[in-house]
């Protein structure tokens, strides 16, 4: 009978585990509507303004502005954009990955100098960073609790102001960026210097001018427009960075959580079938103790 107690017990315990999980599946299924909702309004707005920008100053012979400047690296940031919470698969392990991946294979030399430094955008990332004698220079986890352009852009704003006083040669985001519920594709792109957009993809650009050319009314200058636009598009493409890393976090936990609570009915299922047979043993053995005792007072 403790064997059947046990089983009892466990029952009851995956029963439970597995009404948690798919509340949490519901609580990321809302969640990830309004976080797809967001990145999908911001990304036309953020191509736009890359378009612009790139059709401006392909007319412009040079920016003077000191986000376009390219040093050399040898003094580089890294900004991690994890989640504060965990129970999202390998989301947050993924994003850890990639970053050591881009340290060792890219950034080894100012790691080893100790002229690397890390920003963690979520609790997790920070954690682990700060737990091995990174140089972590900020923790932003504040920012999921009420996600804005406003609060993303104190902290853009801070690596700008770092980077324009030389304290840094070049910034680097890593995040995983949305692609639908089950897919997040790990990314790592450079935010700073800012690269041109019409350097980037000549033959994009090369292509939008013959299919259509843009004439802009500007004023007071184009010169003047492009110093403008450069701050700006920064702030939109960490901004960008954090939706797709948030829509990202609770597809992968969405995910997570609906392969658990798959998991927990099989484990339901075989755990129901071990209590049936222990039950069904137990009832056996009690008959067979009857009947051989009611056979011995019998034959006494």
């Amino acid at each position: 009978m403790a064997n059947l107690k046990e089983v009892r017990n466990r029952i009851t315990s995956v029963s439970s585990t597995q009404q948690i999980t798919k509340a949490m599946k519901m609580v990321s299924a809302a969640k990830l509507k309004r976080a797809t909702n967001a990145i999908l309004q911001l990304r036309p707005y953020a191509n736009k303004l890359r378009d612009i920008l790139a059709d401006v100053s392909a007319s412009v012979e040079g920016s003077n502005s000191p986000f376009t400047v390219d040093r050399e690296p040898n003094k580089v940031l890294i900004v991690v954009v994890s989640s504060n919470r965990g129970l999202a698969g390998a989301f947050n392990a993924n994003v850890i990955k990639a970053t050591n991946n881009l340290i060792a294979n890219k950034y080894a030399e100012q790691h080893a100098k100790g002229n690397l430094s890390i920003i963690g955008i979520g609790k997790k990332g920070y954690d682990f960073f700060s737990k091995r004698n990174f140089n972590v220079v900020a923790n932003h986890s504040d920012l999921f609790s009420d996600l804005n352009f406003g609060g993303v852009s104190v902290v853009t704003e801070f690596i700008m102001e770092q980077y324009k006083e030389g304290n840094f040669d070049r910034v680097e985001v890593v995040y995983n960026q949305f692609k639908n519920a089950a897919v997040q594709e790990l990314t790592a792109e450079q935010i700073l210097p800012l690269i041109p957009p019409a350097q980037e993809d000549k033959q994009h650009t090369h292509k939008a001018k013959i299919e259509a050319e843009v004439d802009y009314i500007i004023e007071p200058s184009k010169e003047k427009i492009i110093e403008e636009l450069i701050p700006k598009a920064i702030k939109i493409q960490l901004y960008k960075a954090v939706l797709d890393s948030n829509a990202s976090e609770h597809g992968a936990r969405m995910t997570a959580m609906d392969k658990a609570t798959e998991n927990a009915g099989d484990l339901l299922k075989s755990l129901k079938l071990s209590y049936n047979q222990a039950r069904q043993a137990a009832i056996t053995t009690e008959l067979t103790e009857i009947v051989s005792g009611a056979a011995a007072l019998s034959n006494g």
